[in-house]
């Protein structure tokens, strides 16, 4: 079995190739992706060569973690079926290629267990569950509180916004220093911050990832207030203690979401609750995903660059 799948050979040199995958047991599903996403995150890491040591990383790398397609084949241990629509989060089924995502393929072989069932209609924006779970893991459970101010009105922070919006929480303010990303806001203020005056902020999410967000977070948060690293930094995080010290500053790190995370956002997501449009800004097919992969790293009006896989089956 072969598959057509993205291949970062090195930093910055991405192409298609063919690859051997793996045969599917019993537990496995065989899926015919469709689309999938680029992470501005974590694979801008990966394609600039910036990304710290991380296990199970190495060149070349078939990169994506947001892929939805149709199930082709389902093992007997499975409870799927052939032409389930699901998102898969990846795969590591390839041969002569790392997989540590391994999402950007017209062909992946995943274990059930790491599938989910969607909505057909979702269409292009079934690829975006995992960020959307993203969000949701970082503002869900006990003793989390929702965010009065997010970082970033990229993909991230407009999720978060809109996720705070559905708790019935009151509407954040959001910041983005890009004018091309101050637009697009559903029920909440996008400002520069230089027009912000606000400096009682209880719940700070920072979506941005930028380097030395810290020092000017914590100078607008309230006494005891709470700052939430929600983006991916690729170096060290630091700040002056000082100002932390006068505002007792508590920090938090929000990591991967879970299993549980994407079954509640699915939810959230075909009850209505959660509103996935708007957020895909561009579309290109797989073959020129050499293209595709810049235009969505270094154009600030790309907000989610989706891959179609349909003819590279």
């Amino acid at each position: 079995m072969q598959t057509t799948a993205v291949i970062l050979s090195e930093p910055k040199k991405i192409g298609l190739d063919v690859l051997d995958v793996t045969a599917p047991t019993q537990d496995d599903i065989v899926v015919e992706v469709s689309h999938s996403g680029i992470s501005t995150g974590t694979e801008k890491l990966f394609w600039s060569g910036a990304m710290p040591p991380f296990p199970g990383m190495g060149y070349p790398l078939v990169p994506g973690y947001e892929a939805a397609g149709e199930v082709v084949e389902a093992g007997s241990n499975t409870n799927f079926k052939v032409g389930d629509r699901v998102f898969v989060p990846g795969a590591n089924c390839f041969d002569g290629a790392f997989g540590l995502f391994g999402g950007a393929s017209s062909l992946l072989v995943s274990d059930a267990a790491r599938a989910t069932r969607i909505d057909a209609g979702l269409g292009a924006e079934g690829a975006l569950l995992a960020l959307a779970a993203t969000a949701r893991h970082a503002m869900a459970g006990p003793h989390k509180a929702v965010p009065d101010l997010i970082v970033g009105h990229g993909v991230l922070g407009r999720l978060l916004a809109r996720l705070t919006i559905a708790a019935g929480a009151p509407a954040p303010t959001v910041w983005d220093l890009n004018a091309d990303r101050r637009t697009g806001a559903e029920g909440y203020s996008v400002l520069h911050p230089d027009d912000d005056p606000r400096h009682d902020y209880t719940s700070v999410y920072d979506a941005s990832g930028a380097d030395g967000i810290l020092g000017q977070l914590i100078g607008r948060i309230a006494k005891g207030g709470e700052i939430v690293l929600a983006g991916f930094y690729s170096g060290a995080v630091s700040f002056a203690f000082p100002p932390a010290f006068m505002k007792e500053a508590r920090f938090r790190v929000a990591a991967e979401w879970t299993r549980d995370d994407l079954i509640a956002t699915r939810g959230l997501v075909e009850s209505g609750n959660l509103n996935l449009g708007g957020l895909i800004t561009h579309q290109m097919p797989a073959n020129k995903a050499a293209d595709a992969y810049p235009v969505a790293f270094d154009d600030a009006r790309c907000l989610k660059m989706i891959l179609d896989w349909k003819g590279h089956a």
